[in-house]
C-alpha cells in the first residue's frame, strides 16, 4: 500500500509488519458527530479494511478527549456535568460509527481514565529537563526539542499563528517561548481537578494522546492519524513529548485526512452549519453516506452540498440492484482493480467510479461472477450491497 506520509511530504510505500498498530485521534464529545468526523474515520476504516485484506492484523486505538478546553465550557453552558455531556455524545458517536459500518477499535481510552499515565509522562519530562512551571502551570519547553516543527514543516511564524487559532496561548507572558505548550494547569473553581505533584489541576490537551497512545500501543506505533487540522499543533506536540521521553519515533507514518466545508463555507459550530450524521441518516441510507464521501479523495479538503445525499442514495440503489444478492467473489479483474486503486494512495473516488460504471452496464457485461466481484468490492469498502 502507498499512502501520503505527512512527515515525508510524499506518497510512500508502507513497510509494515503483520501486526499494525494504529492510533487515530478521536472526538472531543461535546457535540454530535458531523460529516467532518465521518470523512476522517471512514478514511482510516478503508485503510484498515485493505490492510486486513492484504493479510495484516490491525490494532486500532481511537480515544475520547473527555476533558479539555472545549467540553468544559459546553457543559457549563448546558448546566450539566461534563462527564454527563461526554457520555451522551459518546453514545451518539458510537451509534453513528456502527451505522456507517466502521471497524470497531480494539481500545477506546478516555482521557479522564488516563490521568495517572499522563502524570507519569510529565514527571519523566520534568526529570529530563523539558519542563518549567509558572504560576501553577507546567509547560513543555520546545527549545529542548530541536526537532519541533519537523512534522508540519511550518515556519515559526506560521506555527505561532496556528497555535493562536487552535487552542494555544502564544501571547501569554508566562511562556518562555510562544510555542511552548501546557502539560498541566490549575483548574478553575467549577472545573474538574486531580491531585498531583504539579498541583491540583487538569492536563493540557496534547499530553492526553501521548499517554493514551503509549499505554495502549507502546513507544512507537505504525500509523498515526487524524484530521489535517491536527498536524499542528496537536501532533507536533505529541511528537515532542513522546520522543523527548523515549528517544524513539513516535509513529512510523503520519496519515492525515482533509477538512470538510459546507456549500462554500467552513463547517463549524459557531456558524451553525454542521451537517450531523445522525440527522443525515434520517434522510438517506448510512451506506449512501459512505458512498458519497468516497467521491472525495481523503487528503483533499472538500465542500459538501445538500444534493450529494440524494445522488448517493440513487447510486447506492443502482449498486444494490446490480449485485442482485450475488455471493461475493474475491478474485477477478474488477476486484483486483479496486485493490490497486486503494493501494494507490487510497483512491476511493476511482473505486467508486469503477463500481458505478460496472453497475450501470458501461463496463464489462455483468454476469453472476462479475456481480459477485462487485459485491466483494463493496464489502472491501465497508458497503454491504445486499438488497
Amino acid at each position: 500500500m502507498r499512502l501520503y506520509d505527512t512527515a515525508s511530504k510524499d506518497v510512500i510505500d508502507l513497510n509494515l509488519n503483520q501486526r499494525v498498530r494504529m492510533y487515530v485521534c478521536g472526538i472531543t464529545p461535546y457535540d454530535s458527530t458531523h460529516l467532518g468526523h465521518a470523512a476522517t474515520y471512514l478514511t482510516y476504516d478503508l485503510i484498515i479494511r485493505r490492510l486486513e485484506d492484504i493479510g495484516h492484523e490491525v490494532e486500532l486505538v481511537r480515544n475520547y478527549t473527555d476533558v479539555d478546553d472545549s467540553i468544559l465550557p459546553k457543559a457549563r453552558e448546558l448546566g450539566i456535568d461534563f462527564l454527563e455531556l461526554a457520555e451522551m455524545e459518546m453514545k451518539r458517536f458510537k451509534d453513528d460509527m456502527r451505522a456507517l459500518n466502521t471497524v470497531a477499535p480494539a481500545h477506546e481510552p478516555r482521557a479522564t481514565e488516563s490521568i495517572e499515565a499522563m502524570l507519569r509522562l510529565i514527571k519523566k519530562l520534568q526529570s529530563a529537563g523539558h519542563t518549567y512551571e509558572v504560576e501553577g502551570t507546567t509547560y513543555f519547553d520546545v527549545s529542548t526539542f530541536p526537532g519541533y516543527g519537523k512534522l508540519s514543516g511550518y515556519s515559526s511564524k506560521e506555527m505561532v499563528a496556528l497555535a493562536r487559532e487552535r487552542g494555544g496561548n502564544p501571547d501569554s507572558k508566562n511562556q518562555r517561548n510562544p510555542l511552548d505548550f501546557v502539560l498541566w494547569q490549575p483548574s478553575s473553581e467549577d472545573e474538574p481537578k486531580w491531585e498531583s505533584a504539579f498541583g491540583a489541576g487538569r492536563p493540557g490537551w496534547h499530553i492526553e494522546c501521548s499517554a493514551m497512545s503509549m499505554e495502549a500501543l507502546g513507544e512507537t506505533i505504525d500509523i498515526h492519524g487524524g484530521g489535517g487540522d491536527l498536524v499542528f499543533p496537536h501532533h507536533e506536540c505529541e511528537i515532542a513529548q513522546s520522543e523527548s521521553i523515549t528517544g524513539q519515533l513516535c509513529s512510523k507514518y503520519w496519515i492525515h485526512a482533509g477538512l470538510v466545508a459546507y456549500q462554500g463555507t467552513k463547517m463549524s459550530k459557531s456558524l451553525g452549519n454542521l451537517v450531523f450524521v445522525s440527522e443525515l441518516r434520517k434522510e438517506i441510507d448510512p451506506r449512501a453516506i459512505r458512498l458519497a464521501l468516497m467521491a472525495h479523495h481523503y487528503r483533499q479538503d472538500f465542500e459538501w452540498f445538500d444534493e450529494e445525499g440524494p445522488t448517493a442514495q440513487f447510486d447506492l440503489e443502482l449498486l444494490v440492484s446490480a449485485c442482485d444478492d450475488a455471493e461475493p467473489v474475491w478474485s477477478g479483474n474488477l476486484i483486483n482493480q479496486v485493490r490497486r486503486f486503494l493501494d494507490d494512495d487510497l483512491d476511493a473516488p476511482a473505486v467508486r467510479a469503477i463500481m458505478l460504471r460496472e453497475a450501470s452496464g458501461k463496463g464489462d457485461e455483468l454476469g453472476v461472477v462479475r456481480a459477485g466481484e462487485l459485491r466483494a468490492a463493496g464489502l472491501l469498502c465497508g458497503l454491504d450491497l445486499a438488497g
